[in-house]
Parts: C-alpha cells; structure tokens; sequence
C-alpha cells in the first residue's frame, strides 16, 4: 500500500451541524449580502454587509452557533459601498461580529474583487490560505472548511482545498526536530452543497496534496537533510509498498563512463561520503496496454556553491532549492502512484548532486565527450544544470525510440533569467518541433491553469542552436558563456538549445526520420524562493495535462 503522507485527517463531512470542529472556514466570491451563503451562515454573512465597510475583501472573525464554535468565511466577491458604512479597515485588518449560531465565531478572509480579464483561480487559493492562518491564530485545532463554486472556475472547489492544505503543510525538519508541532491541525473537516461531490474534491486533493508535500519536503530540505544518500532514503520510505520501482545509480565507475557530464559536476563532492552524488530512477509500469510513456528528468542540485566559478557576493544563499526540479520528480511520481493509470508508463530520475567547490572540482575550458559522443567544452561550472540533466536525458531518448507515444520533458529551477522573464510563481514550458506540432505548451497551460498551477510559454529557436554550438575546432557543444544567464541574450531558451545538442535529440527533430516530443520547464520563478516554502509547482500541471480524464 502506497504509504500515507499527510499527517492529518481530510474528510468530507454531510452537514455544517458536525460535531468535533471548533472553527469553520468559508472560502467564498459571493460579497457578504448575497443571498447565495448556506443558510446556516447567511445571517452571519449577511450582517457584515451592515456593519464592516471592508469586509468584503479583507474578511473578518464573526460569531456563530454551530458546534463548531468559529468559522473563517473567505469571500472573493466584489464590494458594494451602498452597503458598507461602518470600517473602512476591514478589507485589510478584518473584523469581529455577533450572530446566532452555536459555533459562536467566523473568520472571513476574503480575496477582494475579482476581473474577468486578469484574475484566475488562485484567487480562492489565496483566500483559504489566509483564512486557515487566521483560524489558526484564533486557536482552531479542527477548522471545517466550506467549499464554493464559481460559473467561470470550474475547479474552484478542488483549488481552494488544496489552498487549505497548502497552509497546513509544515516543513520536514521541523517535524522532525520539534515533534510537538509537527501538524497545525488534528483534522480538516470539508463541506459542499453536494456531498457526493465533496467526497470527489477531497480524494482528488489528497492525492495531489500527497505530490507537493513529497516535493515540498525534499525541495525544502537543508542541504545536509536533503544531501544525495538522504534523498535516495526518503525517496524509498515514500515508494516502499508502492508500484513504483527504484534503481539508483551510485557507483563512481559507472557515472563516469555512462553519465560523464553528470559525473563531472559530481567530482568535488563525492570525496565527502555523505555528498555523493546519485541518480534515482522512478518507473511505473501500467496494468494495460500503453497508449503514451513519460520520460521525466529532473535538476537535483542539493546546494550549488557555482564550483570554480563560486557564487560570490551574497548570491550562494539559498541553493539548497536548486534541487526542486527533481523534487517536483517525485512529487510526480506520488501521485502517480495513487492514481495507477491503467495506461500511462512513466519512467522518471533524479538527478541528485551537489556542486561543490574544491581541489576535485570540475573547471571552465575543459572537454568532457558526453554520453551522446558530443565533445562538450566547459565555459561556467555555475551552469551545472544542464549538465547534470544531458546525459540522464540521452538514456531517456534511447528508452524513448523505441516506446509508445513517447514524450521526454526536463525539469529546474534553471535560470535566473527565467525569473527576470516572467515573475514570481510561473513555470516557463519550451517545445521542441516535435511537440510544438501537438500544441503540447498550450494545452500543459490550460490544464494546469485550471488548478492554478501558472505557466508562461516561450520558443526554443535556432538562435538557442546557435548559442551552443562548438566554438573551437573538435568541439561540439559550448556548455555556457561565463555571464550570469539574468545578463546573457535569450538566458532562458538556450539552454534547452545545450540540452538538446548535448543529448543528441537534435537527432530526433522534426526532420528525423523518428522525432521525439521533448519539453524542458524552467521552474526558477515557481519552485518557491527562502524564507518562503516549496511550492510543489509544476506537479499539479503535469497530472492536470498528462493524465487529464484519468482522475
């Protein structure tokens, strides 16, 4: 049996009269005097609209009578000034008033107005965050949160419960080193107008909860908790029991005649045992008969220090998240493992390395023949990345030519110009030919979006060959220019252009007389920077995409 990750009871409850909750959260757009709100909270809602001037974007603690003492309503809806006339503070601060309910408190934690134009569905996400903290300041233990609909959001239900769940996620060392306050909650109690549907949105939530707190956790981890040999054993308590297959790739003899570029970067860090590096192969085999493969691979960098080219000035703090591509790997792979799709095989790795610094390290001008036989020269060791991914990824293809439906896809938190490009909290998807031709970006997009997993596109272009094409007579592929990517033309695009040349999927394009869909994610803007939590992005999206009508 696949082993539980979260620490807490989720259920749905039938009715908002169920015993064992001292607080309710109400995530909302309705505005306070909709007529819309369950009857058991609408006169409590509705007495906002007559007394808090702000409540409608800001939320407020309301005193109810249901047994469960308190209720956190989160609203998203637009504010009506005929209607509010008394705080005008409550938009940002909240407030507190009376109604008549056994429960005898409300906490509203509104998102504010929403435009057709701009905002998605991350407003209720938000909203139930916020209104889960502020439940929790109050002293809530068991919160009932009540799920809403909204006409134009059809996952709105789906996305704010795992806004909730998301508040409740409390980081691996903490658990471990303060036992006390490893779980902010004994239990989530969850409520709709439909309980069979209820139980449809908590089942779904918990699976893909289950895959972020898995990335959280290894993507969140220091850089000694989440070190190569830490990640390999918390990768095989996750899986044990599951119908997930592990290999890992340890040994120094074979990483350096099979996985040389990785190896490379691997070379001042294996010196210290508890720092070697290694790659962790993740493989579901489905019941049926296959209808498309996955080839996953995944940036696990556990504390990148730049190598030779050191990360100066201040800018090394905070590499222990360059591992998040492989964290989202196997955040993945959890929920593949829940979900079994009967027709799906999906074999993924962790590329899992630190790129230290010292007498063994790897530098700038040296020659390294890939497993693909490209001659590869090094120009900046800090563009370690790519190099831990290519040979991984050119085992992928050779599995690749010769599955169903293949797709191969690259993930890292890659570049900093990926978040100079796009912002914070957006993945950036790059299509080779072959799966630009299925509209592959597009339709990741509007899958992942629906749950508010957001994504920006861009387009792998020759000028990205270009970039990486051997400079010096012998030469390949040039690996990097020594400049940061945030101040190098097109520092987002072109690496894909080196993971392509230095796998030998340029072999495979749209020309070749076998072309493999390929797409690499820069997750730099999405993965969640210090002091901040992991994000578990872009997990939800690829279940979203990849197994859509399978869930």
């Amino acid at each position: 049996m696949t082993k539980e990750v979260l620490p807490y009871q989720v259920k749905a409850e039938v009715n908002l009269n169920s015993s064992g909750y001292d607080g309710i959260v109400y995530v909302t757009h309705s505005p306070p005097e909709s007529v819309d709100h369950p009857e058991p909270l609408k006169k409590a809602i509705q007495g906002l609209a007559k007394i808090d001037d702000e409540a409608k974007e800001l939320g407020a603690v309301v005193e109810v009578a249901l047994p469960a003492r308190r209720i956190v309503y989160s609203p998203t809806g637009k504010i009506n000034k005929e209607y509010h006339d008394i705080d005008d503070e409550a938009k940002e601060i909240g407030a507190v008033v009376e109604v008549a309910l056994p429960a005898r408190r409300l906490v509203y934690s509104p998102t504010g107005k929403i435009n057709k134009e701009y905002h998605d569905v991350r407003s209720f996400s938000e909203a139930a965050g916020r209104g889960i903290k502020r439940a929790l300041k109050a002293g809530v233990k068991s919160p009932l949160l009540v799920l809403t609909s909204h006409e134009r959001f059809k996952q709105s239900e789906v996305v704010t419960l795992l806004g909730a769940l998301e508040a409740l996620y409390v980081p691996i060392q903490f658990r471990e080193d303060v036992p006390s306050k490893s779980i902010k909650v004994k239990e989530l109690g969850v409520w709709s107008k439909d309980f069979t549907k209820t139980q449809e949105f908590v089942n779904l939530a918990k699976i893909l909860e289950s895959g972020r707190y898995v990335a959280r956790d290894i993507g969140g981890g220091d850089p000694e908790r989440m070190a190569p040999p830490r990640v390999e054993e918390y990768v095989k308590e996750i899986f044990a029991g599951s119908p997930i297959k592990i290999e890992v790739i340890s040994d120094q003899n074979k990483l350096d005649k099979e996985y040389p570029l990785f190896s490379a970067v691997d070379r001042a860090a294996r010196v210290i045992e508890r720092h070697r590096g290694r790659i962790i192969y993740l493989t579901y085999e489905p019941a049926g008969p296959v209808t498309e493969t996955l080839f996953l691979v995944g940036k696990g960098v556990t504390y990148d220090t730049g190598g030779a080219d050191i990360k100066a000035g201040g800018v090394m703090a905070g590499m222990s998240r360059d591992k998040c591509g492989s964290a989202a790997v196997a955040g993945f792979m959890k929920v593949i493992s829940a979900l079994k799709p009967k027709d799906v095989k999906v074999v993924a790795a962790m590329s899992m390395v630190r790129n230290s610094i010292g007498e063994n390290c790897y530098v700038a001008d040296e020659v390294i023949t890939s497993r693909s036989q490209a001659r590869v020269r090094i120009g900046n060791t800090d563009a370690e990345g790519r190099m831990v991914m290519a040979d991984v990824l050119c085992y992928m293809k050779e599995l690749a030519a010769g599955s169903v439906n293949p797709h191969l896809l690259t993930i890292a938190t890659l570049t900093g110009h990926a978040v100079l490009t796009v912002g914070s909290g957006f993945s950036i998807l790059m299509d080779n030919g072959p799966a630009r031709e299925v509209d592959n970006s597009r339709k990741l997009r509007a899958a992942a979006e629906e749950y508010g997993d957001m994504i920006e596109i861009s387009t792998i272009r020759r000028e990205d060959m270009a970039f990486h094409k051997g400079k010096s007579e012998g030469d390949d592929v040039h690996q990097s220019n020594n400049l940061p990517s945030s101040r190098t033309s097109r520092g987002h695009q072109s690496p894909a252009g080196f993971l392509i040349l230095a796998s030998g999927l340029d072999k495979h394009s749209l020309d070749s007389s076998n072309p493999l869909k390929y797409t690499h994610i820069d997750i730099a803007a999405s993965a969640g920077d210090l002091p901040n939590e992991p994000t578990g992005a872009p997990v939800i999206g690829l279940v979203a995409h990849f197994l859509q009508g399978r869930f």
